[in-house]
Protein backbone atom coordinates (compact mmCIF):
# COMPACT_ATOMS: atom_id res chain seq x y z
CA UNK A 1 0.00 0.00 0.00
CA UNK A 2 2.80 2.41 0.88
CA UNK A 3 4.56 1.67 -2.41
CA UNK A 4 1.36 2.24 -4.36
CA UNK A 5 0.67 5.49 -2.55
CA UNK A 6 4.21 6.68 -3.20
CA UNK A 7 3.80 5.92 -6.91
CA UNK A 8 0.58 7.91 -7.08
CA UNK A 9 2.16 10.85 -5.27
CA UNK A 10 5.16 10.82 -7.59
CA UNK A 11 2.90 10.66 -10.65
CA UNK A 12 0.88 13.61 -9.39
CA UNK A 13 4.04 15.54 -8.68
CA UNK A 14 5.34 14.86 -12.20
CA UNK A 15 2.10 16.10 -13.71
CA UNK A 16 2.17 19.20 -11.53
CA UNK A 17 5.61 20.08 -12.85
CA UNK A 18 4.10 20.48 -16.31
CA UNK A 19 0.93 22.24 -15.16
CA UNK A 20 0.88 25.90 -16.12
CA UNK A 21 -1.36 28.70 -17.29
CA UNK A 22 -0.67 31.17 -20.08
CA UNK A 23 -2.36 33.06 -22.89
CA UNK A 24 -1.46 32.82 -26.54
CA UNK A 25 -2.73 32.93 -30.09
CA UNK A 26 -3.91 29.82 -31.92
CA UNK A 27 -1.89 29.69 -35.14
CA UNK A 28 -2.73 26.19 -36.37
CA UNK A 29 -5.72 23.90 -35.85
CA UNK A 30 -4.59 20.32 -36.44
CA UNK A 31 -7.90 18.55 -35.85
CA UNK A 32 -10.95 18.76 -33.63
CA UNK A 33 -8.99 18.49 -30.38
CA UNK A 34 -5.43 19.67 -31.10
CA UNK A 35 -4.02 23.13 -31.83
CA UNK A 36 -0.73 25.01 -31.95
CA UNK A 37 -0.53 28.04 -29.66
CA UNK A 38 2.09 30.76 -29.47
CA UNK A 39 3.72 31.34 -26.12
CA UNK A 40 5.68 34.43 -25.18
CA UNK A 41 9.39 33.81 -24.96
CA UNK A 42 9.35 30.42 -26.66
CA UNK A 43 8.38 28.40 -29.73
CA UNK A 44 4.75 27.50 -30.49
CA UNK A 45 3.43 24.63 -28.42
CA UNK A 46 1.12 21.83 -29.40
CA UNK A 47 -1.95 21.64 -27.16
CA UNK A 48 -4.23 18.62 -26.87
CA UNK A 49 -7.64 19.61 -25.48
CA UNK A 50 -8.30 17.76 -22.22
CA UNK A 51 -11.42 15.75 -21.53
CA UNK A 52 -12.49 15.33 -25.15
CA UNK A 53 -11.66 13.13 -28.13
CA UNK A 54 -12.40 14.25 -31.69
CA UNK A 55 -12.46 12.05 -34.79
CA UNK A 56 -9.23 11.77 -36.75
CA UNK A 57 -8.98 13.82 -39.95
CA UNK A 58 -9.17 10.68 -42.07
CA UNK A 59 -12.20 9.47 -40.13
CA UNK A 60 -15.77 10.32 -41.03
CA UNK A 61 -16.60 13.65 -39.37
CA UNK A 62 -12.95 14.47 -38.78
CA UNK A 63 -12.78 17.47 -41.09
CA UNK A 64 -16.10 18.81 -39.78
CA UNK A 65 -14.77 18.61 -36.22
CA UNK A 66 -11.59 20.40 -37.26
CA UNK A 67 -13.61 23.12 -39.02
CA UNK A 68 -15.71 23.57 -35.89
CA UNK A 69 -12.67 24.11 -33.68
CA UNK A 70 -11.15 26.43 -36.27
CA UNK A 71 -14.28 28.54 -36.21
CA UNK A 72 -14.00 28.82 -32.45
CA UNK A 73 -10.32 29.60 -31.91
CA UNK A 74 -8.23 30.04 -35.09
CA UNK A 75 -6.17 33.25 -34.95
CA UNK A 76 -7.73 34.14 -31.61
CA UNK A 77 -6.23 34.71 -28.18
CA UNK A 78 -6.98 31.88 -25.77
CA UNK A 79 -6.18 31.04 -22.18
CA UNK A 80 -4.40 27.71 -21.76
CA UNK A 81 -4.72 25.85 -18.46
CA UNK A 82 -2.46 22.85 -18.88
CA UNK A 83 -2.59 19.75 -16.72
CA UNK A 84 0.38 17.72 -17.93
CA UNK A 85 2.49 16.79 -20.95
CA UNK A 86 1.57 13.60 -22.78
CA UNK A 87 3.85 10.99 -24.35
CA UNK A 88 3.86 12.92 -27.64
CA UNK A 89 5.16 16.08 -25.99
CA UNK A 90 1.80 17.87 -26.22
CA UNK A 91 0.35 19.96 -23.42
CA UNK A 92 -2.93 18.46 -22.25
CA UNK A 93 -5.03 21.48 -21.40
CA UNK A 94 -8.32 23.27 -21.12
CA UNK A 95 -8.78 26.21 -23.50
CA UNK A 96 -11.00 29.16 -22.73
CA UNK A 97 -11.80 32.30 -24.66
CA UNK A 98 -13.89 35.20 -23.38
CA UNK A 99 -15.28 32.93 -20.66
CA UNK A 100 -16.14 30.10 -23.08
CA UNK A 101 -14.92 26.59 -22.24
CA UNK A 102 -13.72 25.59 -25.71
CA UNK A 103 -13.36 21.91 -24.80
CA UNK A 104 -16.95 21.78 -23.57
CA UNK A 105 -18.20 23.70 -26.61
CA UNK A 106 -16.82 21.07 -28.98
CA UNK A 107 -18.85 18.47 -27.10
CA UNK A 108 -21.96 20.66 -27.00
CA UNK A 109 -21.76 21.18 -30.76
CA UNK A 110 -21.56 17.43 -31.24
CA UNK A 111 -18.04 17.70 -32.64
CA UNK A 112 -16.18 15.62 -30.05
CA UNK A 113 -16.71 12.81 -27.57
CA UNK A 114 -16.58 13.31 -23.83
CA UNK A 115 -13.28 11.71 -22.80
CA UNK A 116 -12.66 12.85 -19.24
CA UNK A 117 -10.60 10.68 -16.89
CA UNK A 118 -12.72 7.67 -15.88
CA UNK A 119 -15.66 9.62 -17.38
CA UNK A 120 -16.10 11.69 -14.24
CA UNK A 121 -16.84 15.13 -15.73
CA UNK A 122 -20.59 15.33 -15.24
CA UNK A 123 -20.83 18.60 -17.19
CA UNK A 124 -19.16 17.10 -20.25
CA UNK A 125 -21.23 13.91 -19.97
CA UNK A 126 -24.42 15.99 -19.85
CA UNK A 127 -23.38 18.03 -22.89
CA UNK A 128 -22.71 14.85 -24.85
CA UNK A 129 -26.11 13.40 -23.98
CA UNK A 130 -27.71 16.68 -25.07
CA UNK A 131 -25.88 16.60 -28.42
CA UNK A 132 -26.80 12.94 -28.94
CA UNK A 133 -30.48 13.53 -28.25
CA UNK A 134 -30.52 16.51 -30.62
CA UNK A 135 -28.57 14.49 -33.23
CA UNK A 136 -26.22 17.42 -33.45
CA UNK A 137 -22.95 17.38 -35.39
CA UNK A 138 -21.33 13.94 -35.47
CA UNK A 139 -24.41 12.38 -33.90
CA UNK A 140 -26.49 13.12 -37.01
CA UNK A 141 -24.80 10.30 -38.93
CA UNK A 142 -25.70 6.63 -39.01
CA UNK A 143 -22.19 5.16 -38.73
CA UNK A 144 -20.80 6.58 -35.50
CA UNK A 145 -17.43 5.19 -34.43
CA UNK A 146 -15.54 6.43 -31.40
CA UNK A 147 -12.09 7.79 -32.32
CA UNK A 148 -10.33 5.35 -29.98
CA UNK A 149 -12.00 2.42 -31.72
CA UNK A 150 -11.27 3.89 -35.15
CA UNK A 151 -7.58 4.23 -34.29
CA UNK A 152 -7.45 0.56 -33.31
CA UNK A 153 -8.79 -0.33 -36.75
CA UNK A 154 -6.34 2.04 -38.48
CA UNK A 155 -3.11 1.72 -36.46
CA UNK A 156 -0.90 3.28 -39.13
CA UNK A 157 -2.88 6.51 -39.43
CA UNK A 158 -0.58 8.67 -37.33
CA UNK A 159 -0.43 12.43 -36.74
CA UNK A 160 2.04 14.21 -39.01
CA UNK A 161 4.56 16.80 -37.93
CA UNK A 162 3.23 20.36 -37.87
CA UNK A 163 4.69 22.60 -40.57
CA UNK A 164 4.22 26.14 -41.81
CA UNK A 165 3.44 27.05 -45.44
CA UNK A 166 7.12 26.74 -46.34
CA UNK A 167 7.25 23.22 -44.95
CA UNK A 168 9.36 24.07 -41.91
CA UNK A 169 8.41 22.22 -38.73
CA UNK A 170 6.73 24.41 -36.14
CA UNK A 171 7.09 21.76 -33.46
CA UNK A 172 10.68 20.80 -34.19
CA UNK A 173 11.58 21.00 -30.51
CA UNK A 174 9.16 18.14 -29.81
CA UNK A 175 9.45 14.47 -30.81
CA UNK A 176 7.65 13.62 -34.05
CA UNK A 177 4.45 11.85 -32.88
CA UNK A 178 4.44 9.81 -36.09
CA UNK A 179 7.70 8.18 -34.97
CA UNK A 180 6.97 7.65 -31.30
CA UNK A 181 7.69 3.91 -31.42
CA UNK A 182 11.33 2.86 -31.74
CA UNK A 183 11.67 -0.68 -30.43
CA UNK A 184 10.56 -4.12 -31.55
CA UNK A 185 8.90 -4.69 -28.18
CA UNK A 186 6.45 -1.92 -29.13
CA UNK A 187 5.46 -3.53 -32.44
CA UNK A 188 2.38 -5.69 -32.81
CA UNK A 189 3.01 -6.99 -36.33
CA UNK A 190 5.61 -7.20 -39.09
CA UNK A 191 3.61 -4.67 -41.16
CA UNK A 192 3.79 -2.16 -38.35
CA UNK A 193 7.54 -2.72 -37.92
CA UNK A 194 8.13 -2.24 -41.67
CA UNK A 195 6.04 0.94 -41.56
CA UNK A 196 8.14 2.47 -38.78
CA UNK A 197 11.42 1.43 -40.38
CA UNK A 198 10.45 2.92 -43.75
CA UNK A 199 8.81 6.09 -42.44
CA UNK A 200 10.98 6.90 -39.45
CA UNK A 201 14.28 5.21 -40.27
CA UNK A 202 14.26 3.57 -36.84
CA UNK A 203 17.57 1.68 -37.04
CA UNK A 204 16.88 0.06 -33.68
CA UNK A 205 14.29 -2.10 -35.49
CA UNK A 206 16.95 -3.46 -37.86
CA UNK A 207 20.02 -4.10 -35.72
CA UNK A 208 21.84 -6.20 -38.33
CA UNK A 209 21.12 -3.79 -41.20
CA UNK A 210 19.66 -6.39 -43.55
CA UNK A 211 16.51 -4.37 -44.23
CA UNK A 212 14.27 -6.76 -42.31
CA UNK A 213 12.94 -5.20 -39.08
CA UNK A 214 12.14 -7.12 -35.93
CA UNK A 215 13.05 -10.54 -37.27
CA UNK A 216 11.06 -12.37 -34.62
CA UNK A 217 7.99 -10.83 -36.23
CA UNK A 218 9.07 -10.69 -39.86
CA UNK A 219 11.11 -13.88 -40.38
CA UNK A 220 9.15 -17.14 -40.10
CA UNK A 221 10.55 -19.54 -37.55
CA UNK A 222 11.97 -22.65 -39.24
CA UNK A 223 10.28 -25.91 -38.26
Amino acid sequence: MRTGLLFVLLACAAAAVHAEQFTGKVIVVLDGDTVMVTRKGGPPVKVRLAGIDAPEKAQQGGMASKASLSGLVYRKQVSVNSLATDSYGRLVAYLSMDGLDVNAEQIRLGMAWEYSGFHTNETYIGLQKEAQQARRGLWAGDEIVEPAQWRKLHPFTLPAAVTDQAGARLDKTLPDPACAKKYCSQMTSCDEARHYLARCGAKSLDSDGDGVPCERLCVPVAR
